[in-house]
């Protein structure tokens, strides 16, 4: 019996529902598209409905024949009971390639539109890049306000429902509301017991912003994860305590934050105890304990794009 997994309205969509779990797709070592497109079958009939992806993943295509196989299957009725974002490569942050780009998503998905579009990362890289990290030269900041313009063009053609961002950093989204004739309607972070970002947080609530964890179980097993969620003693013993595991925990916690989440698992048993969160919750001693652990972030900007200046600086604002 496929899990019924309860969704968030967003405050700027009124017609759009964000499933609080999402199914992440970035693979680190990648895996071939068959084994994509097989975890996401399984993942349909356990009862996701949220897919996240982005051109650089690689992962677009996979999707969209999953997507195709789950109708021929009849697992879902419609492309509708589904919530798809895609994210805009850095190559292509300038305002006259934001078009493009989606539809080469949409084509690499063979869909009409998406649920949501994301600003990947809120940077430039020039076209010369092929490897991490860049050279100086070759990375800028964004125009900001030239840059969602061309994302406001996307909702407005209907090629996308939503706009939002990922990695944007409360000054970043003060800069881009500023000028923004439609708000971003989610931030995708980093976020999880042990990167709890209640700042950034509080500032997403008061300005009607929906945040989506990514790396919400700590990204083990990734070249810039650990396993530091899956091994912290804290969560490891309110999960005994309660019969879950510390992933469960920490995605229990995230729902209860008022944040929905983006959790890899090609696994099909660990794809169904993701979704086995919603029959329980986490007493107040046990929300308090996860208050109190120690942070370190694990995703960035200097440890992907390289060590420059101003990175530094954004790496700082948190």
């Amino acid at each position: 019996m496929a899990v019924v997994v309860p969704g968030v309205t967003l405050s700027s969509c009124d017609d759009l529902t964000v499933p609080v779990i999402g199914m992440g797709t970035s693979s680190y070592p990648p895996v071939g598209p068959e084994t994509t497109k097989a975890a996401i079958i399984e993942a349909i009939k356990a009862g996701y409905r949220h897919f996240d992806t982005a051109l650089v993943y690689r992962t677009e295509q996979p999707l969209g024949e999953a997507v195709t196989e789950a109708l021929r299957l009849g697992l879902i009725k419609s492309r509708d009971e589904l919530y798809i974002s895609s994210k805009l490569w850095c190559s292509s942050t300038e305002k006259d390639l934001i078009v493009p780009a989606i539809k080469m998503s949409l084509r690499n998905l063979q869909l009409d539109y998406l649920d949501m579009y994301l600003i990947h990362w809120p940077l430039k890289l020039s076209e010369e890049v092929r490897q991490m990290p860049a050279k100086k030269e070759h990375i800028s900041p964004l125009d900001m306000k030239s840059v969602w313009e061309g994302m406001e063009e996307c909702k407005n053609l209907g090629l996308t429902k939503a706009i939002g961002v990922s990695n944007f950093t409360c000054k970043l989204l003060e800069e881009l509301l500023s000028t923004a004739k439609i708000p971003p309607a989610v931030n995708q972070v980093e976020m999880n017991p042990l990167w709890q970002q209640k700042k950034l947080r509080e500032f997403c609530k008061a300005k009607g912003i929906h945040v989506i964890a990514y790396s919400p179980l700590g990204a083990s097993n990734t070249k810039w994860g650990d396993n530091r969620i899956l091994d912290c003693d804290v969560l490891e013993e309110i999960a005994k305590a309660k019969g879950k595991t510390p992933a469960q925990i920490s995605l229990r916690w995230l729902y209860e934050q008022g944040v929905s989440s983006v959790a890899k698992s090609f696994d099909k048993e660990r794809m169904k105890q993701n979704l086995d969160i919603f029959d329980w919750s986490l007493t107040e001693e046990e929300s308090n304990k996860i208050s109190q652990l120690p942070q370190h972030k694990g995703v960035t900007f200097v440890s992907i794009f390289g060590p420059h200046d101003w990175l530094l600086e954004l790496d700082a604002e948190d």
